[in-house]
């Protein structure tokens, strides 16, 4: 049989097939789910972490070069490598394995991005608050947050869109959320809908949180709307 007759007699192999996600719709759910939960929790954990970090490093000036470093070389461990390095003691099949590598990536961003913004408050604010009687935790949250709050939440887009892009990694030890279905498309003999499922869904979650995360920002800081 030549080449041409053997492709010609091969099934369809469509990009995107309707039939498809009908009845895979629970599988591509399930693994959307994963995805956004293992986004979520993540930068939940990672703010948790990375506010105090800079806070600390802004309190304490010699720690600021120790933490900044330290959170940068965790951020240039190949994902494949960190997974691989973490699973003998987190588990091989667990998501918390994937999760505490997304944490410790997005550190750096949002370490990085919070501190530029507890820096970036006018000295003059802060004169001002000390006047009128603001102690310590009242004017981290009254006036350095407020001001601080727009370069907090471009290191949040920033580190939210690539935490989705990194979730797929997490496909080594079965938790890459829509990952799956791009590896999964591949060893199913390249099965093209169920790859264009996976990557389609990802771009589009990527872009739809950037824009949940832009309006959140305009909407908590109009003071910075207005100057632009």
């Amino acid at each position: 049989m030549s080449f041409l007759a053997a492709r010609v007699l091969e099934p369809p192999n469509p990009w995107f097939s309707w039939s498809y996600v009908r009845d895979n719709s629970d599988t591509i759910l399930a693994r959307l789910r994963e995805h956004v939960t293992l986004t979520v929790l993540t930068i939940v954990i990672a703010l948790v972490i990375a506010v105090p970090l800079a806070i600390l490093a802004r309190q304490v000036r010699w720690l600021s070069g120790p933490i900044l470093g330290v959170s940068g070389v965790l951020y240039t461990v190949p994902s494949f490598a960190l997974f691989a390095l973490m699973a003998p003691f987190t588990g091989y099949t667990k998501s918390r394995t994937v999760l505490i590598g997304l944490v410790l990536y997005a550190l750096l961003v949002l370490v990085r991005n919070t501190l530029v913004g507890l820096e970036g408050v006018p000295a003059d604010v802060r004169e001002a608050a000390q006047g009128m009687g603001y102690g310590a935790a009242r004017m981290f949250w009254q006036v350095e947050l407020p001001v601080a709050l727009p370069a907090i939440m471009a290191g949040v887009r920033i580190a939210t869109v690539s935490t989705i892009a990194l979730v797929t990694v997490g496909v080594i030890i079965g938790h890459g959320g829509l990952g799956q279905l791009l590896v999964e498309g591949f060893n199913n003999n390249f099965f093209h809908a169920e790859i264009a499922a996976g990557a389609i869904l990802c771009v589009a979650l990527a872009l739809a949180a950037d824009g949940v995360l832009y309006a959140l920002t305009r909407i908590l800081s109009p003071w910075a709307r207005e100057r632009q």
